[in-house]
């Protein structure tokens, strides 16, 4: 019997995690979705995690995103041709930091879907180029749960208001809300973040913003993917848990 490769092992670790911490919460393992984050990730490991069966994989960098998915995208279509099945038909790719309008020729036609919606501005533009693309963009609101001056998001005051901006625009289809928790701080801490974006997510649901389509929480990283599990979260994003280098699926910005 083949020797599992670290990321092979790794990532049954991770799934590990995940199944146990939803089980925990009297939640089924499948309602999780594991968006693989290729920030630190080498090209060998990102084509290994797509043979180990994950298809979501996150990019926070529009450069980094343009590059990896053409070469990824291009390498499973050529496997795909000789009649290799180990690969999926088709990579989703989850743009998860901070856009800038003038960035969003370049990765609508590569993305599955945007994370990352912070502002009336950029779902306006969003919707319009969305609309020169003939496609129905699913996105999700970011919010500033933890209320840090150096994270992207729209704040808890402004969030439902502005979902019902974005739930009207006839490209995007807002399907849910995404935050981060707090960078070095306590268990608790983290939960309370987590568990104002699910309060945020229940009222728009009251208010029946997004419909059927509203049904994510997109939170949780390598650090305190378990609390976000716990407090409802459906993805979540993980990176140096799976391909070593720092903790910073945090980071967010898009380069100039």
């Amino acid at each position: 019997m083949a020797k599992k490769t670290a990321l092979a092992e790794k990532l049954e670790q991770v799934r590990e995690r995940i199944a146990a911490a939803a089980t925990k919460a009297k939640r089924e393992p499948g309602e999780v979705t594991l968006v693989a984050v290729t920030k630190s990730a080498a090209p060998e490991q990102m084509r290994e995690i797509l043979q180990l069966g994950v298809s979501d994989l996150g990019e926070s960098r529009v450069q980094a995103l343009t590059q990896r998915a053409g070469q990824l995208n291009e390498f499973v279509a050529r496997r795909a041709a000789h009649g290799d099945g180990a690969f999926p038909d088709k990579i989703r790719w989850h743009m998860i930091g901070h856009l800038q309008r003038n960035k969003i020729k370049q990765v609508l036609p590569i993305i599955s879907m945007i994370h990352s919606i912070d502002s009336l501005r950029l779902a306006e533009e969003l919707d319009v180029q969305a609309a020169k693309a003939s496609r129905r963009l699913p996105v999700m609101l970011q919010v500033n749960a933890s209320e840090e001056a150096s994270k992207f998001g729209v704040a808890v005051g402004a969030a439902v208001h502005l979902a019902e901006q974005i739930d009207s625009m006839p490209n995007l289809q807002l399907v849910g809300l995404m935050t981060m928790g707090p960078l070095d701080s306590t268990e608790a801490k983290t939960r309370q973040v987590f568990t104002r974006t699910r309060e945020i997510f229940e009222e728009m649901r009251w208010h029946k913003i997004g419909g059927s389509s509203l049904r994510h929480l997109s939170m949780g990283m390598s650090g305190d993917f378990e609390s976000a599990i716990a407090e409802g979260s459906t993805m979540v994003r993980i990176g140096s848990e799976l391909f070593g280098g720092k903790a910073d699926e945090h980071a967010q910005d898009d380069e100039e």
